[in-house]
């Protein structure tokens, strides 16, 4: 019997993992059993991890799959690192069913000096861990390596399901040499043990239990978290904390039942939760047998993939890159399309990559979704403008771990990001990116030009929900919520490094352009935990009038926002004229607005 199986699941190698039969999860998916030596395993995630530790805007994806069972032991623990790219999930029903004896880590990558100097973790992104048990225990390292599992990422990486037990958790890594800055990231449905935060600029931990929480750097929510500190001394320290999350459906997952066979579960969507989803047994929601899925490959057609959802197929989205020139059509109502190992769909042609018709239920997971050459009107949209908005509150269609890129690993162009138009939708972390850096080599004056974006976020549905929404560096409004009773829990944004003067840099007569932006017809609207940061390093003297501009209406509530400067350029308020300047007499200094108005 093969133990360890490479693009199979569940079916030995002859049986065809690489088509799509029963079973098949592609080329680059590893799945692992519990009889695999723990040395063989051990010695493929080192490897991937070397390949990948520095391919920020490298092709390669992949998934590494375990089986319900135990990895490695005191005397032997399985220690893996996780690069770019990268998933790491359990197959088991609950996180408690998969336990990884060691430690599951993603360290400071080091910029400078062959790998020894400027080691930080502000790029540390697009990566993957769930539905398993790390018991820090049997890692088995000395010295300062063994005081935590260090977790030191930030934007589009998700912790989703899992149990930590045995040790500390740190969200920075405090052992490698340099500074070990950190702008943020997100947890959900997780059980923590005595958490660092560290420097971590933003945190979103949502559904979830923490034995304790330690510091705080800009912006710290929780959203239904048992055990989170208490918020009452806002911003010393800096923490926002929701009792319950308004709106939360956990992301679905893949599993092994107990006759060995695939499933998909779907988690229920829940208002006003608290605590893990899976305390009391199996998450609540549907279960769906992975032969009700389209396995896809990007040597699929989009032609095949809209045939197979048309005929009723769900779609999973095996590791890679998928070129998209016609768009993927997601038109029936509680259609789920899963991607797995990050997935991602690159827009050919100017092509929308996805659309979600105004249907309820709609699940779009794990898929990042990159600009092409030629403009796109959009990357994401669900449901039409002027739409019927038919997905219903018990059911919003949903958006989990969807990330956007528009350049980085090579030049993107889009005029709209993510489109939300239906009522009642789930935003549950998304990273909405223009690039700030990467590949093509530009300059930054040459980048302004080139890889344009002009809006990250537009939200034109009402009853829509964020939680954990990261916009960063478009070139008008980085989100713009035309909706009523819009509610987001967390939002991290960063304007646009690289307007050339204050003229690019012009919303008519007003200086730049908010990071956020509530409609001036807007009537309720409530965001919880907001932050908006600026670094004008193509030209220091831009000034950004408002960091956050919403209408002045009593149903228009912010809690806890911050503007703060990152070394150049100046935001004059935090909100709508009122806050002190964010400018560079007071770099890395957050300036605060408890409530607005």
């Amino acid at each position: 019997m093969t133990a360890m199986l490479t693009g199979t699941a569940g079916a030995s190698p002859s049986e065809g993992g690489h088509g799509h039969g029963p079973g098949g999860l592609g080329p680059n998916v590893t799945v692992f059993d519990p009889s695999t030596p723990v040395e063989q395993i051990q010695a493929v995630l080192d490897a991937t991890h070397a390949a990948q530790v520095d391919a920020e805007m490298g092709t390669a994806r992949q998934a590494f799959l375990f089986k319900p069972g135990t990895y490695g032991t005191a005397e032997k623990p399985l220690q893996i690192k996780v690069g770019y790219y990268t998933e790491i999930a359990g197959l088991g029903a609950s996180p408690t069913d998969v336990v990884i004896n060691g430690k599951v880590e993603v360290y400071n990558r080091c910029l400078a000096d062959g790998g020894t100097g400027n080691c930080l973790a502000l790029v540390n992104f697009w990566r993957t861990l769930s539905n398993l048990t790390i018991d820090i225990d049997a890692a088995g390292q000395d010295g300062c390596r063994a005081s935590a599992n260090f977790w030191a990422v930030s934007q589009a990486v998700s912790l989703r399901r899992m149990n930590i037990t045995g040790g500390g958790l740190s969200l920075m890594d405090y052992c490698t040499a340099g500074p070990q800055y950190a702008s943020g990231g997100f947890i959900a449905d997780s059980r923590l043990p005595a958490t660092t935060n560290g420097s971590q600029q933003q945190w979103l931990t949502r559904d979830s239990e923490v034995e304790s929480w330690s510091n705080a750097v800009w912006n710290q929510v929780f959203s239904g978290v048992v055990g989170a500190p208490a918020d009452d001394t806002f911003p010393a320290p800096p923490y926002t904390t929701l009792d319950t999350t308004p709106l939360s459906r956990e992301k679905p997952y893949l599993y092994v039942d107990s006759r060995g066979r695939y499933q998909v579960r779907v988690p229920s969507a829940k208002q006003n939760t608290r605590g893990v989803s899976w305390a009391n047994g199996i998450t609540p929601g549907r279960t769906l047998p992975l032969t009700d899925f389209f396995v896809a490959t990007p040597a699929d057609s989009e032609r095949e993939i809209n045939s197979q959802l048309a005929r009723g197929k769900h779609l999973l989205l095996t590791p890679g890159v998928y070129d998209i020139d016609r768009t993927i059509e997601v038109k029936r109502p509680d259609t789920v399309v899963l991607g797995l190992g990050h997935a991602t769909l690159t827009a050919v042609g100017g092509v929308v990559p996805i659309e979600v018709a105004d249907v309820p239920g709609a699940i779009i997971a794990g898929v990042t979704i990159d600009a092409g050459l030629k403009e796109s009107p959009a990357l994401l949209r669900v449901g039409k403008k002027h739409g019927h908005g038919h997905s219903t509150p018990r059911n919003p269609a949903t958006l989990s771990d969807v990330y956007f890129r528009v350049g980085g690993p090579h030049v993107g162009k889009t005029h709209i990001a993510l489109e939300v138009n239906s009522d009642n939708v789930l935003i549950d972390h998304a990273w909405v990116w223009r690039g700030d850096h990467g590949v093509e080599g530009f300059t930054d004056t040459e980048r302004w030009r080139t890889n344009t974006g002009r809006y990250g976020g537009v939200i034109n549905g009402d009853h829509v929900t964020a939680t954990g929404l990261f916009v960063e560096h478009f070139q008008r409004y980085n989100t713009v919520w035309n909706g009523e009773h819009g509610t987001t829990v967390l939002y991290q944004n960063e304007l646009p490094y690289d307007p050339p003067t204050q003229a690019d840099w012009m919303n008519g007569d007003v200086e730049g352009y908010a990071g956020y932006k509530v409609g001036d017809r807007v009537r309720n609207h409530t965001l919880y935990g907001g932050g908006v940061y600026v670094f004008n390093q193509n030209n220091p003297a831009i000034h950004t009038e408002n960091g956050f501009e919403v209408p002045r209406r009593p149903g228009v509530r912010l809690h806890h926002i911050m503007t703060v400067n990152l070394n150049a350029g100046t935001i004059d308020h935090v909100v709508n004229g009122v806050g002190e300047a964010a400018d560079t007499t007071k770099v890395g200094v957050p300036v605060y607005v408890t409530e607005y108005p």
